[in-house]
């Protein structure tokens, strides 16, 4: 039998499991940043190292907040891009427009819509999505989806000027 005498074993302290937490941003908050970087999605991992909960004989543990993106009111945002949806009558649809759109920091934008819009008719806007965060200054892309507004009530002699001008 071998005896080592004065030996001591020491362990390192362990480190904890790391302290998450959600962190809830509105779309104009993750759009314009604050003290958020603009472009972030939701899921986006803030990691603060050591931070976290100290316990005695161990070490802190890490802090992590995640993004959580709160639904809004006129936008979605799929990645990068925003959608929104636009309303346009049917004389609209017909006969051209231009959309304005309020952006989230602050702007109106006036799209010419020269197209016909037919039901399902998607505009995109280069450029005005969200910010990408792994690619400063560029931007996703915005798409306006129209909805075409049917009158529900024509007189006889509207359905009739609708039929001589539409070749019915």
């Amino acid at each position: 039998m071998f005896r080592s005498e004065g030996t001591t074993t020491t362990t390192a302290p362990r480190k904890p499991p790391p302290v998450e937490s959600k962190l809830s941003c509105t779309l104009e908050e993750l759009y314009s940043g604050s003290t958020r970087k603009p472009g972030w999605k939701k899921g986006t991992k803030i990691t603060f190292p050591d931070k976290g909960n100290e316990q005695p004989n161990q070490q802190p543990a890490d802090l992590i907040f995640m993004i959580d993106e709160k639904p809004h009111n006129v936008y979605k945002r799929d990645g990068n891009d925003l959608m929104i949806h636009h309303r346009v009558t049917m004389a609209e649809a017909l006969g051209g427009t231009t959309a304005s759109i309020d952006t989230l920091d602050g702007r109106t934008l006036s799209v010419p819509v020269t197209d016909i819009v037919s039901p399902g008719y998607e505009l995109v806007v280069a450029r005005e999505g969200m910010p990408i965060a792994k690619e400063p200054g560029n931007r996703g892309d915005l798409i306006i989806k129209f909805e075409v507004k049917f009158p529900t009530k024509l007189t006889m002699e509207q359905r009739a000027g609708l039929k001589c001008f539409l070749g019915g």
